[in-house]
């Protein structure tokens, strides 16, 4: 699941770049939050080795999968003095209180946060609450308000500031990572493209987005984009449910890293998929006959494939279109046309679509 978002901003870096335009991309990297913590203390290891070691396969699984590195790489704990001066930032507008040690954002103090919420009140405080909010808590102003720096707990992990000893909440160690790497002044423009999973547009991103707008009186980017979920057997992947295949397990039982990426970008990546291992089967029938005729001495016309490929792509990433043009494209190969560079449109396929044949 995770593999197929990053695989779709990956398509988007990769157009963009051909397209002659300097892109700056940054990736945050939650190296301490609870579900860590928990874990560790579950298996009984230290949390930090378990956080390297998780980062350590992404990165091995994102190599394998071609994706481009992003130009910032940054976790949360490298990143702590960053995010104690934007909370020190947050705390000097007066939108905040303390609650037993912890502080929040006062959500009702920013102009429209409630009022231009993506979903009903009700139905926002019922995902927020699943997805890592505590509307519930006593004491709290308003349901909706979000964490930015919870108070020391005991056997948990702190850090000293100048407003107590504890750790960051989530929304704020994406938002000072993103603006300290990608704007200047706290965030004195708003980003071009802020994107991950359909799951973090609300509460995360919605809630991100409020917190910069207190900060800057901006936006925080000028587009939103969110990809579908991979489900499999019916349900969304997800850590909770335990229900996850491992990139690196897939590769290690015989598929290649091309059929794997070509599985997950071969679909409208707005749209929820369902995992089935005959996308995989799909995908290598597909790369092994590209891969047949790109080996001819003689294949069909490359410049006009190229062409459509690049105006495909640039059209919400249709990538099934893509994919209906090479297939065409074969057709015609076999078929005994010929004037067209094998090369040409070998160069196009990992440019374009990070698939190296």
């Amino acid at each position: 699941g995770h593999a197929a978002t990053y695989l779709t901003f990956d398509l988007i870096t990769r157009y963009l770049i051909a397209c002659g335009n300097s892109v700056a991309t940054t990736q945050n990297i939650t190296d301490i939050d609870d579900p860590l913590l928990e874990r560790a203390k579950r298996d009984n290891v230290d949390w930090q080795v378990l956080a390297k070691s998780q980062i350590d396969l992404y990165r091995d699984d994102m190599t394998e999968l071609h994706v481009l590195p992003p130009t910032n790489y940054r976790g949360v704990i490298e990143s702590m003095p960053t995010i104690i001066s934007y909370i020190e930032k947050l705390l000097e507008t007066g939108d905040c209180y303390w609650l037993e040690g912890d502080l929040y954002l006062d959500i009702a103090k920013v102009p429209g946060s409630l009022e231009n919420l993506p979903l009903s009140i009700e139905e926002a405080i019922e995902i927020f609450s699943q997805r890592g909010g505590d509307p519930e808590r006593p004491g709290k102003r308003h349901p909706l308000d979000t964490l930015l720096w919870l108070g020391n707990k005991a056997n948990e992990p702190s850090w000293e500031t100048p407003f107590g000893s504890g750790r960051p909440g989530w929304h704020i160690e994406c938002v000072a990572i993103a603006l300290s790497t990608l704007t200047e002044d706290f965030g004195s423009r708003p980003i071009t493209l802020q994107g991950g999973g359909s799951d973090l547009r609300f509460p995360h991103h919605y809630m991100t987005g409020v917190q910069v707008k207190v900060l800057t009186g901006s936006d925080f980017a000028s587009i939103y984009l969110h990809t579908g979920m991979i489900y499999w057997q019916g349900q969304k992947m997800s850590k909770s449910l335990g229900n996850l295949l491992f990139v690196s397990k897939i590769l290690a039982s015989g598929w290649s890293a091309n059929e794997l990426r070509l599985a997950l970008i071969n679909r409208s990546y707005r749209s929820d998929l369902e995992w089935e291992d005959d996308l995989l089967l799909s995908a290598r029938s597909t790369l092994e006959r590209l891969t047949a005729n790109l080996a001819r001495e003689e294949v069909a016309p490359t410049k006009p494939v190229i062409e459509a490929i690049v105006s495909a792509i640039s059209n919400d990433l249709d990538i099934p279109e893509v994919i209906n043009l090479l297939t065409r494209w074969c057709v015609e190969t076999e078929a005994g046309s010929v004037g067209g560079s094998a090369g040409e449109l070998s160069r196009a396929i990992d440019l374009y679509l990070g698939l190296n044949l």
